[in-house]
C-alpha cells in the first residue's frame, strides 16, 4: 500500500542514493564498487519494490521473516539474482523459515540463534553466510553481542558451529556520534579477518563508507517514508 499523500519515485531515489554512495566512496579514496547497497524494503509493498528491481537493484533487506515470506518468493521468481538479507532480530523458532528464504542473515546476536541456525542449515543442506551483530553502544534494549565478547563469539560460530561468518553489523545509538561506533565495528572486523562490514543507514551512510562500510542498509532514502507515516 502506498502513501498517496506524498508521491514517491523509488527508482529516482535509488539513482540518487547510488550517486551519493559513489561520491562517498571516492571521497574516501575507495572504489565505489566496494560498497554494496542493501535496499531496506521492510513494510513496503510491490508498488515500491518493483520499480527498484526494474532499475537493477538486487540486494534487499527485510526485518521480519513472516513479512518477507509474504512478498519475496514471488518477486524472486520474477527477478532472478535477488540477494535477500535478514536485518532484523531473529527468533530461534523462525530459524527454519529464515534459512529457507534468506541469502544472508546479518543478525546473529546470541548463542541460541547461532546454534539454531547451524542445526537448521545442516538439516536443509543450505549453507548461507551470516554476520555477527555487535551492540556497539551496549544498549540494553538492543540486540547484539557486546563488543568485548565479539571475538570469542565469532570464533565459536566459525570453529565450533561451522557457520560461514562473513562479517559484522551494527546499529549505533540514535543519540551518539555514529563514527565512533563505525570505527569500533571496523576494528572488530579487522582483527577477526572478516571482509564484510554492514553499517550505515539513510541518515549516516556516507560516514559509514568513510570508515570502511562494505554494505550500507538504506530504506527511507530509497523507498520513502513508511506507508501511513
Amino acid at each position: 500500500m502506498s502513501d498517496q499523500s506524498s508521491p514517491v519515485d523509488p527508482a529516482a531515489n535509488l539513482a540518487t542514493v547510488r550517486d551519493a554512495i559513489a561520491k562517498a566512496a571516492r571521497d574516501a579514496a575507495r572504489d565505489p564498487e566496494s560498497v554494496t547497497l542493501v535496499a531496506v524494503s521492510k513494510v513496503h509493498g510491490e508498488d515500491r519494490i518493483v520499480p527498484v528491481l526494474e532499475a537493477g537493484q538486487r540486494v534487499f533487506g527485510e526485518n521480519r521473516v513472516q513479512e518477507a515470506q509474504g512478498k519475496w518468493p514471488a518477486l524472486k521468481e520474477r527477478f532472478p539474482g535477488v540477494e535477500l538479507h535478514l536485518i532484523g532480530p531473529l527468533q530461534s523458532n523462525k530459524a527454519k523459515e529464515a534459512v529457507a528464504l534468506f541469502d544472508v542473515i546479518e543478525t546473529v546476536d546470541r548463542d541460541k540463534i547461532a546454534v539454531a541456525l547451524a542445526a537448521e542449515m545442516d538439516k536443509q543442506g543450505r549453507r548461507i553466510p551470516v554476520l555477527v551483530q555487535v551492540n556497539t553502544g551496549k544498549e540494553p534494549q538492543k540486540a547484539g553481542i557486546a563488543p568485548e565478547e565479539a571475538d570469542a563469539f565469532i570464533a565459536r560460530c566459525r570453529d565450533e558451529l561451522k557457520l560461514e561468518v562473513r562479517g559484522v553489523m551494527c546499529i549505533p545509538p540514535v543519540d551518539e556520534e555514529p563514527a565512533l561506533h563505525f570505527a569500533l565495528l571496523r576494528e572488530i572486523a579487522r582483527r577477526n579477518g572478516l571482509p564484510v562490514i554492514s553499517m550505515g543507514m539513510s541518515d549516516d551512510y556516507p560516514t559509514a563508507i568513510a570508515l570502511g562500510a562494505t554494505h550500507v542498509r538504506v530504506g527511507t532514502a530509497v523507498f520513502g517514508t513508511r506507508p501511513g507515516h
